[in-house]
């Protein structure tokens, strides 16, 4: 799993991480069950404290997305997200919020904006139904 991150961003780097943990599970290329890298053999490839991929861990196991197990490192848990509907709505009205402004700046108009997101919809749909079926074979 090769992760990148880019200190020119604007945004935190255990967040960057986070939301690349988060995309892979979306997209099936991390499923259920599988081990994310160890915490100083990641900072080493990525050149960063391990206290910044420990931070990027522990907000996605608060937010139910992994699972730490002592002694064996980190997970992707199941789907079954641990915060409420709310929390859940919340986060990702502040990731919508992102993609707006952003669409607004670029000057995407509001149908053309729609139609990316239900393509993006259809693509990671498409990838995790793919990663479905591979697990199945």
């Amino acid at each position: 799993m090769i992760f990148q991150v880019d200190f020119q961003a604007g945004k935190p780097v255990y967040l960057q991480l986070a939301d690349q943990i988060r995309h892979a599970a979306a997209s099936g290329r991390l499923r259920p069950g599988d081990a994310l890298p160890s915490l100083r053999p990641l900072a080493e490839e990525l050149r960063i404290n391990r206290n910044t991929i420990a931070k990027a861990y522990a907000e996605l196991e608060a937010q139910g997305v992994i699972e730490t197990l002592p002694g064996k490192g980190c997970f992707l848990k199941d789907n079954h997200s641990a915060l409420t509907q709310q929390a859940r709505q919340r986060l990702l009205l502040t990731e919508i919020d992102e993609a707006v402004v952003m669409a607004h700046q670029l000057r995407v108009d509001r149908e053309k904006f729609l139609a990316l997101v239900a393509e993006r919809l259809d693509y990671f749909e498409s990838k995790a139904s793919a990663a479905g079926e591979g697990a199945k074979k």
